[in-house]
């Protein structure tokens, strides 16, 4: 392959880099195809002439990230896990983990994104067969979305709550209570008995409050009787959905068992899988190093689950002690954490509203980042794929915001619980795993590792070093085929607390899961089924097309360099 460079007054413009602070560069390149003396030139108007927005401030991004990766489950998943699989053994395989996957992966995004400045989808301009797997993490995003703007709905009901004399789940004299309702300064481990944790005692007034009071889960008879959104539910969302839209309309700038579980964990807490990486790394600088912002913010984000264990735990020691429980009596995950044992610990304490406010300040600033992440990464994927939406970008944001609230509607029923827990097992269970297993092939085995170093290399000045190599390329892809297929096998039936969930609901499942994974086969084989030519011949014209933006990406940088 030889390139020639034009002289300057034939030249046709290329945009300008306005990170390497050079001037105008007027560059065509010609790629002469030696075998058989055809010459292609890159089209004009391609994404390389397009000026992309890019952070205001280097913290901007660090944050966005942080926010994004540190979000409710470093709160109500690692400290439960940790202490169901054994406390300090649960460390030894999520730290693997974390360095053989994790890091890696959330490595890899960065610079795949910074690289190439696009989208989760259009990033796949390296390896267009893989382009389904970006569809696909969109999906998940979208998905995930439709859920976890309801939690911070709770999160906001609650803060509105709590902004009272006395806190309502303090008592049992409420309209929502039931004739069992019972004083938490009543109950103690001889009362509970038959086996019964003190986290599924639900007839306390932090309990009664969260089930009948907010959910109205009594008033259903399971999935099948999902009832009308609750007004009070339904105008918290709609407070959500509106600050997501308006911080996101203009842009960035405004055992075996124990392993799985520590696994899961890793890119559940990390983030790696959803796009999210991709989009806010596409915004950045060329040169910025997104090896040390990898570093820095995946320990980051593993220091705080950390640092929330032993605030949990501390809550949660001291709830034992009160009721003269064991600690795995109290110890909970997920809504039930957050939503009745904290709540009811908090209402004991001096000052009680004040730190009830506070607390539901937090879970709210956790969630609404996370939350902005997800949206973004649709965002950007489809408008850098769809450039009309792109034009339009205030319009798709309204519209993807005001979709989501749609579709959330069904979790503020009187049985969106239900709802909430088959998206949360199935929207982003087995199928995120997926994503990032086919996004890690795609990129080591298909693009290359050797390839992505050097274009590592040209961003940074250095090559990514043989561990990160060989993590990518092995160890990373060898986890994930291992994860996802215990993942799948150790599925088993939905259920919430003594309530089983129908056969056809996890059916249904399933097909959620299903319909983000199946864009990856779908669209491979609409890929070269739509491209003329051999299967060999498709290959070729694929590597082909991705080396010329590779060598316009060579001449820009040296031009930085000579700068």
């Amino acid at each position: 392959m030889n390139i020639q460079v034009l002289p300057e007054h034939k030249l046709s413009s290329v945009a300008p880099l306005k990170q390497c602070n050079v001037e105008k560069k007027e560059v065509e390149l010609i790629l002469v195809k030696d075998q058989n003396g055809v010459q292609y030139t890159s089209p004009p108007g391609s994404a390389s002439e397009e000026d992309r927005e890019i952070w205001g401030k280097k913290l901007d991004f660090l944050l966005s990230v942080i926010g994004f990766a540190v979000d409710l489950a470093n709160v109500w998943r690692f400290p439960y896990l940790c202490y169901k699989n054994g406390g300090g053994a649960f460390l030894i395989p999520y730290i693997l983990f974390l360095v053989i996957a994790g890091m890696p992966l959330f490595y890899m995004e960065l610079a795949l994104g910074q690289y190439n400045r696009e989208g989760a989808a259009t990033v796949w301009k390296i390896c267009p067969v893989f382009k389904g797997v970006g569809y696909t993490v969109i999906l998940i995003a979208l998905y995930v979305g439709f859920y976890y703007n309801v939690i911070i709905a709770w999160s906001l009901h609650y803060l509105f709550s709590s902004m009272t004399s006395e806190l309502p789940w303090l008592r049992c004299d409420n309209a929502w209570n039931s004739q069992n309702c019972t004083d938490p300064k009543t109950i103690n481990g001889s009362i509970i008995g038959n086996g019964t944790s003190y986290a599924k005692y639900k007839i306390t007034p932090a309990a009664e409050y969260y089930e009948r009071g907010v959910l109205h889960l009594h008033e259903s008879k399971g999935i099948q009787d999902l009832g009308l959104p609750r007004w009070e539910l339904t105008l918290c969302l709609v407070v959500v959905v509106f600050i997501l839209y308006f911080s996101l309309w203009k842009g960035v700038k405004s055992s075996g068992k124990v392993w799985i579980d520590a696994a899961t964990q890793i890119f559940y807490s990390l983030g790696a899988g959803f796009g999210v990486l991709i989009a806010f790394a596409s915004y950045n600088k060329f040169d910025n190093n997104c090896y040390r912002d990898a570093l820095l913010t995946s320990t980051v984000n593993c220091i705080t689950s950390f640092l929330s264990g032993f605030a949990i735990f501390s809550v949660l020691g001291y709830m034992a002690f009160k009721h003269g429980v064991n600690i795995e009596d109290v110890a909970t995950e997920g809504a039930g954490l957050v939503f009745i044992i904290y709540p009811e610990a908090i209402s004991t304490l001096p000052g009680s509203t004040f730190w009830a406010i506070v607390f539901f300040i937090m879970l709210l600033t956790l969630g609404i980042d996370s939350a902005m992440g997800g949206m973004e990464a649709v965002l950007t994927g489809l408008t850098d794929d769809f450039k009309i939406l792109k034009r339009n970008r205030k319009l798709f944001t309204f519209a993807t915001a005001f979709g989501t609230f749609l579709f959330a509607l069904l979790c503020t029923t009187n049985g969106g619980i239900y709802v909430l827990t088959l998206l949360d097992k199935y929207a982003a269970g087995t199928s995120i795993l997926f994503a990032v297993l086919i996004e890690a092939i795609g990129v080591s085995w298909f693009y290359g590792v050797d390839r992505f170093s050097e274009d590592v290399e040209r961003m940074m000045g250095f090559k990514p070093g043989l561990y990160w190599r060989l993590c990518w390329k092995f160890v990373s892809p060898a986890f994930l085929l291992f994860v996802v297929i215990a993942s799948t096998l150790t599925s088993s039936g939905l259920n919430y607390d003594d309530y089983t969930f129908p056969d056809w609901s996890n059916v249904i499942g399933w097909g959620v899961a299903m319909s983000s994974m199946l864009f990856v086969p779908i669209y491979a084989m609409y890929k070269f089924f739509s491209v003329p030519g051999t299967l060999r011949e498709v290959s070729i014209k694929t590597a082909f097309e991705h080396l010329k933006h590779k060598n316009t990406r060579n001449l820009l940088s040296k031009s930085c360099l000579a700068e």
